[in-house]
């Protein structure tokens, strides 16, 4: 082909493109955007009020900000309340084909004295979880499941104990049986726990004493929740649980946000949570 005949042709089929976008917008790379359902462990809190984070709050720390993440993670929530009050219905209202959603339940599933918010593992546990996979996918979007992270207890003997019996074995089974991609953040985190023992590990969790901060008057000091070294620890554990995935997630993190990591990046950041109910 001539010189002249070669660039009428690219000349011709840009055009043809330029056209072919008018008339139907072009494809292109969705912007990600990653919603969040859980329990406190993972819900964002008020940065003024106490110093306790939600892992899911640091989250958008480690990805680029092109990474849309939308926390609706709420304290005290198991699968049980968080769709009878509503947030459920509230999440698939926003739920868009392609979303990312990160399931992570079990805490308050297992508190068998509240009605509102037990919810046996191998039965009403294990359905909810069914649900929340196959409505989400019913709108085009991409579930992932995540076990309940380690509680802080630790024997006389210095020995880490597991607090949350059935509840993570239902998540991987659920997982297995559905197809869906599974972080075990509660067997990354009773590692984590088990190396660190029992003061080492103290550090992550809340230690507050009185007169600090006004949400906490106080004071607190618990085995569950996190101050924010311990929620960014968290965050590590779940991104080396993509990369293992080798989860589509992973392209936009970070230069240098992955496990281990000696400091999370600066903080703070703007973070966007839907309004509470």
């Amino acid at each position: 082909m001539k010189p002249r005949a070669r660039t009428s042709a690219v000349a011709l089929a840009a055009l043809l493109l330029m056209a072919a976008c008018s008339l139907m917008p072009c494809r292109r790379e969705q912007t990600p955007v990653l919603r969040l359902i859980g329990d406190s462990t993972m819900a964002d809190k008020p940065v003024e009020e106490t110093p306790e984070r939600g892992w899911g709050q640091l989250l958008p720390l480690f990805f680029r900000p092109e990474v849309k993440v939308v926390n609706y993670a709420r304290n005290g929530r198991s699968t049980k309340s968080f769709i009878t009050q509503g947030l459920w219905a509230q999440v698939l209202a926003d739920l868009n084909e392609g979303d990312y959603l990160f399931i992570q339940f079990g805490h308050n599933d297992a508190k068998v004295t509240d009605t509102t918010r037990y919810a046996e593992a191998h039965t009403a546990y294990k359905a909810n979880l069914i649900r929340f996979i196959a409505e989400a996918r019913a709108r085009g979007a991409r579930p992932l499941l995540l076990t309940s992270l380690a509680r802080r207890y630790f024997s006389d003997e210095g020995v880490l104990q597991d607090a949350h019996g059935d509840y993570p074995g239902v998540v991987r089974e659920v997982a297995a049986q559905y197809g869906v991609p599974l972080i075990d953040h509660h067997a990354r985190s009773m590692k984590l726990l088990a190396e660190l023992g029992p003061e080492r590990s103290e550090r992550l969790f809340m230690r507050v004493p009185p007169g600090l901060f006004k949400g906490l008057p106080e004071g607190k000091s618990d085995n569950t929740h996190f101050m924010e070294e311990g929620a960014a620890e968290m965050v590590k554990l779940a991104i080396a649980g993509l990369q293992e995935l080798k989860h589509p997630l992973i392209k936009y993190l970070k230069p240098g946000a992955e496990w281990p990591q000696p400091q999370p990046p600066p903080w703070p950041i703007p973070l966007e949570t839907p309004p509470k109910p």
